[in-house]
């Protein structure tokens, strides 16, 4: 923040008398008003003594104001979160730093940050003197149980004069954003089904590998390694051929999230929502760090990180930033207006796109037909399904009747779904394993082909 020192018309020095007025404190106004008082009171009187005493009471807030507004300090901020991504329940520490660029000291400064209420109180910090060149700096701690995305600032710096008469605020015009994004759980290593193609834990090979490479030739271009010349080939074709070595395909899993808005009752932090939400975001991490090629898939068709990478993530540079982009759209999704899975269906219906692994919401019989036939685009399937009435229901009520829900999950796995009901309180890892044990039954009766995830 700057405070410049230029020349200025009558109007914008009237306009500059105004705001020094306007910063009058409580205290400023008091002395002002009894300054006045007194005046008026030696008139009438005819007592010298005291208009002496009432002139001194008007005029030092007056003289404060002008003082304080003329006053220029040439004040630098900034702002750095650490971190600038974190998790619902957990803290980022944000730090401010002022430099004072002029060659004057300045006064008592008092520095003020805006955050939402959410993220605590409004931070507030009191720098005495700084020197000309000098540096101060400052910390303060936020938290949210809220997911989302949240401003910092603007900085406010609020000057005093030494009596406490006047008090005015300057604002720099920066802000920054803190994303909350939703808590991610550890899950263990497990074998689910799904014929994912490619390589990772759990891969099939479909490919003709030759180590870690294809061998596809190709004509030599200048600036081609000459140990990569294939002899056979060049000897064949006559003329140079050299080896052009591709990645194989990674393993793929799409992970699928319900957000009906009439999938889901409750809301809040412990709501059936956020829930899948926050097993969305730790599946999604989970799958990365076991080499998947990974994407965000919701009911209204929406794909993250998109149609441009090809649809999914891997395990590059690109893909921290695909699932940096992912791990954003969880922060803010909410509910949908949709009313079905139809739409993922598109998306999912062109063809085998590895595991598939979603987190559903009430269904209806429609809903559950839908996801039969995605299972039969996918290698494999896992799902986990919510009974969000059971979510709002009180712990100690009478349960409610489960032949709808039972119903639903029976539909689901004649279909071919590894299929497990989220009861409140339960842990993904918890339910992770019993899709595991579930796999591991339904393999001991038929075959199947093995995912490691």
């Amino acid at each position: 923040m700057t405070q410049a020192g230029t020349g200025h018309t009558a109007e914008e020095d009237k306009g500059r008398l105004r705001t020094a007025l306007a910063g009058l404190t409580t205290r400023g106004r008091s002395f002002l008003a009894a300054g006045v008082a007194a005046a008026i009171c030696a008139y009438v009187l005819g007592q010298s003594e005291l208009l002496r005493v009432g002139l001194l009471l008007a005029v030092l807030p007056l003289v404060c104001a002008t003082v304080l507004y003329r006053t220029r300090y040439r004040v630098a901020g900034s702002r750095r979160l650490s971190p600038g991504r974190v998790p619902a329940g957990s803290e980022a520490r944000v730090h401010l730093r002022m430099d004072n660029i002029s060659r004057l000291p300045t006064g008592l400064l008092m520095l003020q940050d805006r955050v939402p209420y959410v993220l605590g109180p409004r931070p507030r910090f009191v720098l005495d003197r700084v020197e000309a060149g000098g540096r101060r700096e400052v910390s303060y701690r936020v938290r949210s149980d809220l997911r989302g995305r949240y401003p910092l600032g603007p900085l406010q710096l609020r000057l005093t004069d030494p009596f406490g008469m006047c008090e005015l605020t300057r604002s720099f015009s920066t802000y920054d954003t803190l994303t909350v994004i939703p808590r991610v759980e550890a899950l263990p290593p497990v074998r689910l089904t799904g014929e994912a193609k490619g390589y990772g834990d759990g891969r099939q090979r479909s490919l003709a590998l030759a180590g870690e490479d294809d061998i596809i030739p190709r004509g030599y271009r200048y600036g081609d390694d000459l140990r990569r010349v294939h002899w056979r080939l060049t000897a064949r074709y006559g003329e140079l051929m050299v080896r052009r070595e591709e990645q194989p395909q990674r393993s793929r899993c799409t992970v699928l999230l319900d957000t009906r808005g009439t999938a889901f009752q409750g809301a809040g932090p412990d709501s059936a929502f956020e829930w899948a939400v926050s097993g969305t975001a730790s599946t999604l991490v989970h799958m990365l760090e076991r080499g998947f090629s990974v994407r965000l898939l919701t009911d209204t068709g929406s794909s993250v990180p998109g149609e441009g990478a090809d649809g999914f993530a891997g395990a590059s540079q690109e893909s921290a930033d695909a699932a940096g982009m992912m791990m954003d759209t969880l922060a803010v999704i909410d509910h949908s207006e949709g009313t079905g899975l139809s739409r993922a269906y598109d998306v999912l219906r062109g063809g085998n796109e590895g595991l598939l692994i979603a987190f559903l919401g009430d269904l209806d019989e429609e809903q559950a037909t839908v996801l039969g036939k995605m299972r039969q685009r996918s290698g494999g399937a896992v799902a986990f399904l919510l009974d969000s009435e059971s979510w709002v229901r009180e712990p100690t009520a009478v349960p409610g009747p489960l032949d709808r829900s039972e119903d639903r999950l029976r539909m689901l796995r004649e279909a071919g779904w590894t299929a497990v009901t989220v009861p409140r309180g339960t842990a993904l890892a918890d339910l992770w394993r019993e899709a595991d044990r579930q796999r591991t039954h339904v393999a001991s009766t038929g075959t199947t082909a093995g995912g490691g995830v």
